[in-house]
């Protein structure tokens, strides 16, 4: 019975199933029992005034045996997994047990000076199956009063036998209440053994988390020693050519090689950074319209540089009714942004010859679909399944490319994030076409062209920063250089306020609110100048920035589009202090 029927019970199981699956353990047992018992009352059954009717006791006692014999068989086949049919099968078997002592009480009704100790051991027969049944209240609430009903009824027939009545009815009742006691401290362990079961299961969940977890961490520090080894020997090379005065100056080549891997490992660490923000739930979105045209068009811009250089044909098409029509995509731009340019990132990075497509389109009344197709080397379907899988990169395809095997699986994360999804086509030696769907709002009047991030100031400002650390010193230098601006640093607060004093400042750029402060305390114009403070991203140091009179705010580390955009926030209501045109 055992193998059909474990004994320990399921996390979520009822009392009722766990009772008859204690009780089914032992119903073997009670087939043992009465087969002991049998002969001894087959021996007192030969004392009796109608021994001759002992055959047919015996036979419908063996009878009943085979039935009983054969319900406990039913419950090792797989029928018995119906729970509703295994609790009516196990009561029937109680009762064809009942059905036998009533029919021994009969015969021990009739067996004249023997009837008494017939009758007790047919009492005696009725409490084994009290006993048997005690694990499922149910069975021993229908059961029990069953089998000890013809016993009873046969000793209470007699006068002279009520003393004898009456004990067997007191034993009865002690029996019973024995029984339901048992019954009650079963139905406790039921509830320890199910909490066991609810904290082992959620101890091996903990620990296959923990697991995974410690995988995750694994390939990501491998991924990430392999990508950031990589790029930083590269730059660190230029740097040390650029250092030994003994060498010639790095040519442009080896500078822009360095540029490229300092970018891709910024690339690098910021998908990684978000991967890891939206696999622990940190990672949100802000629906609002889209102009998807525009943000692929941008795209594609940046593109176009990478795709020239191997002479592949960028095209996108979109669907009239989306460019003239009423309506817009419902996400994220931001998070559109990234996940169409990591699609279309991919699609120009491993195709080597041929052409990416675009093709945006609706796909139904609530649904429109950004559609991005490649003739590069495609994937099988067991590449691909392994291609959406994080730190897991296609050698036959990714060698000599750089990532770290992120931003396919981030892309489909942030894409059902945003209400969407992302669909997987490819087929070897023919090409790829993965899917964006996002959800489309027919009454939203979306914006239809999007202008690209501003890249350059209109006017050369003169700007001054205040900044201790000299690495990050000359990163902003650089930021703000590129974007044609002329810089003034000063190394603390003190020289900055003495410089925003005397010199005609345009903007000043500090990531100390002590030194707004300051600033913002000077006599006439100086007082006034653009503020734009640097933070780290945490809200109270941008509160006491703001607190303190700054205008704008840039987060560190500081991009140059990044840079732009602080800047004209910075001097959205106030005129440059200068005219000076962009060089």
């Amino acid at each position: 019975m055992a193998d059909a029927l474990p004994a320990d019970p399921s996390p979520g199981a009822s009392f009722a199933e766990q009772g008859m699956k204690a009780q089914a353990a032992l119903l073997p047992y009670a087939l043992a029992a009465f087969g002991v018992c049998l002969p001894i009352f087959v021996w007192a059954g030969s004392h009796a005034d109608n021994a001759a009717w002992m055959s047919v006791c015996f036979a419908g006692f063996a009878a009943g045996w085979g039935c009983f014999y054969g319900v406990v068989n039913w419950l090792r086949t797989p029928a018995a997994a119906d729970a509703r049919r295994r609790a009516r099968m196990q009561i029937l078997a109680g009762l064809i047990w009942a059905a036998v002592i009533a029919q021994l009480a009969v015969f021990a009704h009739f067996a004249g000076p023997a009837r008494e100790t017939l009758l007790l051991l047919t009492l005696g027969a009725a409490m084994i199956c009290v006993v048997f049944t005690a694990p499922w209240l149910s069975s021993l609430l229908v059961v029990a009063p069953a089998a000890f009903a013809g016993p009873l009824v046969a000793l209470f027939l007699h006068a002279e036998d009520l003393p004898t009545a009456r004990l067997g009815l007191a034993a009865t009742a002690l029996s019973l209440a024995l029984a339901l006691l048992v019954n009650r401290i079963l139905r406790t362990q039921y509830a320890l053994a199910a909490e066991r079961e609810t904290l082992m299961a959620e101890r091996a969940a903990q620990a296959e988390a923990a697991r995974r977890l410690a995988r995750a961490k694994s390939d990501l520090v491998s991924t990430l020693s392999d990508e950031i080894r990589h790029g930083l020997t590269g730059v660190a090379h230029v740097l040390a050519s650029a250092a030994d005065r003994r060498r010639a100056a790095p040519s442009r080549q080896q500078v822009s090689a360095a540029l490229d891997a300092v970018n891709d490992l910024l690339s690098v660490l910021e998908t990684t950074v978000d991967a890891e923000s939206a696999e622990a739930g940190r990672l949100t979105v802000e629906p609002r319209s889209v102009d998807l045209a525009g943000l692929v068009r941008d795209i594609i811009g940046a593109q176009r540089p990478a795709a020239a250089a191997k002479g592949l044909e960028l095209a996108i098409h979109v669907d009239e009714a989306l460019e003239t029509g009423p309506g817009a995509a419902i996400a994220d731009p931001a998070r559109t942004k990234q996940v169409l340019g990591a699609l279309i990132g991919n699609a120009v990075k491993f195709t080597v010859r041929g052409r990416v497509e675009v093709r945006i389109s609706r796909v139904d009344a609530q649904r429109v679909a950004v559609a991005i197709a490649d003739t590069g080397p495609g994937l099988s379907d067991e590449e691909l399944a392994i291609a959406l899988q994080p730190f897991q990169r296609i050698a036959r395809t990714s060698a000599g490319s750089s990532g770290a095997g992120l931003g396919l699986p981030l892309a489909c994360q942030l894409a059902r994030l945003m209400g969407g999804g992302i669909r997987a086509e490819s087929a070897p030696n023919v090409g790829s076409c993965f899917t964006l769907e996002l959800p489309f709002d027919p009454a939203v009047s979306g914006p239809r062209t999007s202008a690209p991030p501003p890249t350059m100031a209109p006017r050369r400002l003169r700007i001054l920063t205040v900044e201790a650390e000299p690495l990050s010193a000359a990163m902003l230098r650089a930021c703000l250089e590129q974007l044609g601006h002329q810089v003034v640093h000063a190394v603390d607060s003190r020289r900055a306020v003495d410089l925003a004093r005397i010199c005609d400042l345009d903007l000043v750029v500090s990531g100390d609110a002590e030194t707004v402060g300051a600033i913002r305390a000077l006599s006439g114009d100086a007082a006034r100048t653009p503020v734009l403070a640097l933070t780290q991203g945490e809200p109270s140091e941008a509160e006491a920035a703001l607190s303190a009179g700054a205008d704008a705010l840039l987060r560190r580390p500081v991009a140059v589009p990044a840079a732009a955009r602080a800047i004209a926030e910075a001097l959205s209501d106030k005129a440059p202090a200068n005219d000076r045109a962009v060089a």
